[in-house]
């Protein structure tokens, strides 16, 4: 399976999401400047966090007038697994990719610590590898993850079973406390807190690794890929 990981300027979790996928995953990658218009050779799509454009105007506002944003489009329309981490994720609320709008956090302050999340769904192309109930450690790190939406979008999340996880303990005053959402289509997802940051027991948790060992296990289903 062959990833881009997307580069605006202000990304910082690009390298993290490469070594995931390269060095853990052991799946090809390359590293994909914001101004490119195809992304047809790719197989997967992947948003970093960071600060693109400085998060000057609002997070993500100006990245979703990037060139790329078009071939995300149409990759996550052809049905392409496209992932939004931290930064990825308010980027794709923007494009309208993933319903909703990201908030400062409760208590205005940026949080950077472990936090459990609660697998709500795991028959998605990225929960696949997780038992349902699963209480797992993902870092956080952001100022604007507070996820809100309104009630009919609310009850549509719940209802199509688009909420993949929750916060065990919410830390930042998320709606429901939402941690990760799908599109309805169910090859879109977008959440806040970093699975490139936990692919090895040496960085204190090795359970994000599951979520790419997802991705790449639907896809094979998908395309008929078999390995020894």
């Amino acid at each position: 399976m062959r990833f881009a990981v997307i580069v605006f300027p202000g990304s910082n979790c690009d390298v993290d999401m490469y070594h995931a996928i390269k060095d853990e995953l052991g799946e090809e990658v390359e590293y994909v400047w914001h101004d490119v218009d195809n992304l047809d050779s790719f197989d997967g799509i992947l948003l970093p966090g960071g600060f693109s454009y400085g998060d000057y105007l609002r997070t993500g506002a100006i990245a979703r007038f990037s060139n790329v944003m078009n071939a995300i489009v149409k990759a996550a329309e052809e049905g392409k697994p496209v992932l939004g981490v931290c930064n990825g994720f308010q980027i794709l609320l923007e494009a309208g990719l993933l319903p909703g709008a990201m908030r400062r956090n409760q208590n205005l302050k940026f949080m950077c610590r472990p936090t459990e999340l609660v697998v709500v769904n795991n028959e998605t192309y990225f929960s696949a590898e997780y038992a349902k109930g699963e209480v797992i450690s993902i870092p956080i790190a952001h100022g604007e993850g507070n996820y809100y939406c309104d009630q009919e979008t609310l009850s549509l999340l719940e209802n199509n079973n688009q909420i993949v996880f929750k916060y065990n303990s919410n830390p930042n005053g998320s709606l429901s406390d939402i941690a990760g959402i799908m599109n309805e289509k169910g090859n879109v997802l977008g959440m806040m807190p970093h699975p490139e940051r936990a692919v090895d027991s040496l960085l204190g948790s090795a359970d994000g690794l599951k979520l790419f060992k997802s991705i790449v296990k639907q896809w094979r289903l998908s395309t008929n890929v078999v390995t020894s």
